[in-house]
């Protein structure tokens, strides 16, 4: 070898280590620079001028959709808050004893929202945008895949249609076996299963729930491969297709979990009727923390909608059953072993979501009680196996569930001025103000660059607030003893036969409102007659006031609206054509369409209501007549139910609904992205429409429905 190649060659290593230097140097200036400007301690015009600099450099930033400047404006968010949070600490905690109490317990969830705001910036810091991987060409190369179903108390007509649809999945027939894991042994369940040809287990106790029920599937089947899916999860023909890949190509892969997709309102989205108007409540979850852990490999197991490697299961014991969130608990363990995991964003499934705002709170409680249960009894921050990164995201998934403490501190924090005439922040109401302000709209400007495709500003503070009364004890609970509690089942496919308002849901809310109220009344009666400073008196009317805003939006959710509906209804993009008893067709358009009827668009024609007649859907190359009767004819639209379906129809009818590869695809493609303005505007409008039914309803008589009371 030449000189020349010689000292080229020893040239690079010496230059690659110039550039980590360089790096690193660069690293410590910029830590020493910040560390600086957020405890520097500032006047009144300087503090403002900062502000305003921040703030005008921050607008700017925020016109440029390049990466780097998102990550820009976490920095500046996290160094705006953490000024507020040092001059907090530093400049207003008063010596007095109810002064002290009242603003260290405001402190305490001041810190706790920031923890997990800084541990949410360092998730999302670049979210991995995954695509399928191309499976091997010959088919015979492809893994054979056990389908495993687990049910329990579920009735038969909301899960036919996901048994149904596993037998529609695009995969070698001989490499494809789907099982019903029935924990409520029941024998139409067990009739079904034999006359559909899929495999039915049951067991002789319910240990472990529904981990318990899986882990005996385990047992008794071989396949290399395991896709997991809720009773009420139907999942596209394409599903493995897209999923398998991955798990093919790397043999250290354990999992590959697809985002959980709801095509039926939640109590929320109904009550509130924002149904695909605004991003369902985990849509933040599954578009962005999911892909956001996919970067350290830290992608949670969601309990459905997953393939998983049946070694990887094998090496941890099986499915967790510890605790409550087996699933999250089983990743960890996954991960621990030296496991990775995968999100694949593309909706492969359909759900149905909760029914009531009762088994929506519940349902919630047991996803908090058992990520608080994994931080007692498996710590992801102790314990071998895991990287920081992979402890930094199961830790703030794990404390985002002890939210509720501080979130009921927020929303009853002005009560103690108003009503004590305590002084939270010992320091001039202008300085709170000039510290207070940056960050908060730091932290809004932020929050709805990152999340605006996936989560609406202020919508946040509405889900836990709705949550917050409920999930106090119970977290509480686990973190003094993981044992206690009991695996709930969430309920699916219920009715509502009539509205009603939901008042001991609503009780908690209710009681805060009137607090919050009768405090502002209280500050405005002192700041009148002189006993309280004005200026301090309006920011807490302000804090108070936002406090009625979410409160009055979180009583509109427990007005429970009608659901008589068997079927949630879509929306499918499809031909479709009506044949009349006497041979005549009619062009039609596909309104939308459930497995119990359909509504089209016509024109032309009248029908008659009971008049008997065809609908033919197509899919691809694919037609079947459907029998059905005239429900209601009505400016241009005709309603129409399903007669008794054969087996061969009713699997079409599955096949057209659920099983399409782009079923899901583009569900919410004609969203715009958040404008806090406007969705501040459209949760106030919420909240009041609430207000106007609760007096509404408290003017009437208050009768029972179910135990709970109805409203008109």
């Amino acid at each position: 070898m030449s000189t020349a190649k010689l000292l080229s060659a020893s040239a690079i290593p010496f230059a690659g280590g110039i550039a980590r230097a360089v790096r690193l140097l660069a690293t410590v200036v910029a830590v020493v620079m910040l560390t600086l400007v957020m405890l520097t301690p500032l006047e009144l015009r300087e503090q403002v001028t900062l502000s305003g600099m921040l703030f005008v450099v921050a607008l700017v930033i925020a016109h440029l959709r390049h990466r780097a400047s998102t990550l820009i404006l976490m920095v500046m968010a996290i160094t705006v808050s953490a000024r507020y949070l040092a001059w907090r600490i530093s400049a207003t905690m008063s010596i007095e004893s109810l002064d002290l109490l009242l603003s260290a317990a405001l402190l305490f969830a001041e810190l706790y929202a920031f923890l997990v705001l800084a541990l949410g910036y360092f998730q999302l810091s670049q979210p991995i945008a995954r695509k399928p991987l191309a499976l091997p060409a010959d088919v015979r190369e492809w893994p054979a895949v056990d389908v495993l179903i687990p049910t329990y108390n579920e009735p038969l007509e909301v899960v036919r249609a996901t048994i149904l649809a596993a037998q529609a999945l695009d995969w070698p027939q001989d490499k494809l076996r789907i099982f019903v894991l029935d924990d409520g042994n029941r024998d139409d369940f067990q009739h079904f299963a034999k006359d559909v040809g899929v495999g039915y287990f049951i067991r002789h106790d319910n240990h472990g729930a529904k981990a318990g029920n899986i882990n005996a599937a385990l047992a008794r089947t071989d396949a290399p491969f395991v896709a997991v899916f809720d009773c009420d999860h139907v999942p596209t023909r394409s599903f493995l297709q897209l999923t398998m890949g991955w798990l093919v190509e790397d043999d250290r892969l354990a999992m590959v979990q697809t985002p959980h997709h709801f095509y039926s309102p939640d109590p929320l989205e109904r009550n509130l009727r924002v149904f695909k108007t605004c991003p369902n409540e985990g849509e933040l979850f599954y578009g962005l923390i999911q892909p956001g852990n996919d970067l350290w490999n830290a992608v949670f197991f969601c309990g459905s909608c997953a393939v998983i490697r049946r070694a990887a299961l094998t090496d941890v014991g099986g499915i967790s059953e510890e605790t409550v969130t087996e699933d999250a608990h089983t990743a960890l363990r996954m991960h621990r072993c030296g496991w990775r995991t995968a999100f694949l964003g593309v909706r492969q499934a359909g759900g149905l979501a909760t029914e009531s705002l009762s088994g929506h709170i519940r349902q919630r409680v047991r996803w908090a009680r058992g990520m608080v249960q994994i931080l007692r009894v498996d710590n992801p921050l102790f314990g071998p196996g895991l990287t920081w990164p992979q402890r930094l995201c199961y830790l703030n998934g794990q404390l985002y569930f002890l939210s509720g403490l501080p979130r009921l501190i927020f929303l009853t924090a002005p009560l103690g001025f108003f009503l004590f005439n305590a002084h939270i922040f010992a320091a001039a109401p202008v300085m709170v103000l000039s510290y207070a302000l940056p960050h908060l709209t730091f932290t809004l400007m932020t929050a709805s660059r990152i999340q605006g495709g996936f989560r609406r500003s202020f919508w946040g503070e509405l889900y836990e607030t709705v949550l917050s009364v409920y999930i106090v004890l119970p977290t509480i609970l686990a973190l003094v003893n993981p044992r206690l509690g009991r695996f709930n089942v969430t309920a699916k496919g219920g009715l509502i036969a009539t509205s009603y308002f939901d008042w001991r849901i609503a009780m908690p809310f209710l009681v805060l409102f009137g607090l919050n109220l009768a405090g502002i009344v209280a500050g405005l009666w002192a700041a009148s007659t002189g006993r309280q400073q004005l200026d301090a008196v309006l920011i807490n009317v302000g804090w108070a006031t936002y406090n009625l805003i979410i409160l009055s939006t979180a009583i509109a959710a427990a007005f429970e609206r009608q659901q008589r509906r068997r079927h949630a209804r879509i929306a499918p993009r499809l031909p479709a054509m009506v044949e009349r008893s006497c041979g005549h067709t009619v062009a039609c358009e596909l309104s939308d369409l459930s497995l119990s009827g359909a509504a089209l668009n016509h024109a032309g024609d009248e029908f008659e209501r009971g008049e008997k007649l065809h609908l033919t859907l197509r899919l691809g190359e694919e037609s079947l007549p459907l029998p059905a009767r005239v429900v209601s004819t009505e400016a241009g639209v005709l309603r129409l139910e399903f007669v008794t379906l054969s087996p061969e129809r009713e699997r079409f009818l599955v096949r057209v609904l659920f099983c399409r590869a782009d079923s899901w695809i583009r569900w919410a493609d004609d969203r715009t992205l958040d404008q806090p303005v406007r969705s501040f505007l459209d949760i106030s409008l919420c909240g009041l429409r609430g207000l106007k039914q609760l007096v509404i309803s408290s003017t009437t008589t208050r009768g029972t429905h179910d135990g709970k009371n109805d409203c008109p």
